[in-house]
Parts: C-alpha cells; structure tokens; sequence
C-alpha cells in the first residue's frame, strides 16, 4: 500500500512540474488510512536567487535588502525558514527579501563573507555625498550581519532599526 501511494504521488509530482499546475490539496484514501497533499502555487516574499541576480539587486536599488545565506543541509537554516518568510510577508513592499544558498554559489557565498550558517546580512544603499539620486552614484552598505537562527520578530525588529531607525532590539 505505502509503495502504491508513494507512485502516486510520484506520478502527481510528475504533473505539476510538467504540465504548470497544482491543485490545492490531494486526498487519497484507503480504508481508515488517508493521507492529504498540500501544493501551493503562492509566490514567496523570500525568493532564492543566484549569485548573478544577487549582484543586480546590489547595483539596481529600489528597497532595503536583506540577505538569508543558508545550506539546505543545515538544521538551523530550516528551522529559520519560515520565519523569514514570515518576516518578508510582513515587511512586503518596504524591504526586499532573498535567500542564496551557499553550496550552490560558493564564490558569492565568499565574496559576502559567509563563515556561519545561517548568516542574515541587512543591505541599505547609501548615496555618495552631493551626489543625486541615480543608480550609479548608490552603493551598498552593510548595515548589519547576524550568524544563527533568528525568529520573525527580531528579523522585523533588526529591519526597523537598520533601515526605518527604530529602537536596537535588546535581545535576538
């Protein structure tokens, strides 16, 4: 029985990255045995990028940027997860959310400076002086890094403070 649900599942999983749908939820039965399949087609406020989409983002300016480098092998990285989701959802169209991971783009990984996972970088841009307001003339600044997992609440305070000068938050 598991085997025959694992192929359907397969054959489902199949589907909707072939043919471009997913339905809301799945329920197979058997018996007193069901299991349910949840599928979203939502779009993340925390996309992940590569290391060339990245480097636009820190020479095309529109928002704050926060940073979430992380490895799909590290448990406090999935733990973190969904917080930063969470916080990216909330903070929606004020700051700008992204995830890169750092197996996949060692060389950006480094060139950020990466040593811990996960590490949050908080990006703001800072015109040079006399300078008007152009792309060229904006540079980023690292205005905070923290390595270790962190929950929505402080990655929304550290946000406020990086970037809206809120109060520091006194704890993580």
């Amino acid at each position: 029985m598991n085997c025959c649900i694992v192929s359907i599942l397969c054959i489902l999983l199949i589907q909707t990255t072939t043919f471009g749908f997913a339905p809301n939820n799945i329920l197979f039965k058997r018996g007193r045995q069901s299991v349910i399949v949840k599928a979203s087609t939502e779009e993340k406020a925390a996309p992940s990028v590569n290391g060339e989409e990245l480097e636009i983002m820190l020479t095309e300016w529109d928002l704050p940027l926060v940073v979430d480098a992380y490895a799909t092998w590290c448990g406090p990285c999935l733990l973190m997860a969904p917080e930063f989701e969470k916080a990216a959802q909330e903070l929606k169209g004020r700051v700008r959310f992204v995830k890169l991971d750092t197996d996949l783009y060692p060389e950006m990984a480094g060139r950020l400076n990466i040593m811990g996972l996960p590490t949050v970088l908080f990006l703001d841009v800072q015109k040079l002086d006399g300078e008007k307001d152009d792309s060229e003339s904006a540079k980023a600044v690292l205005k905070d890094r923290v390595e270790g997992a962190l929950r929505q609440e402080s990655i929304v305070a550290l946000c406020e403070h990086n970037f809206f000068d809120g109060p520091r938050p006194e704890q993580l």
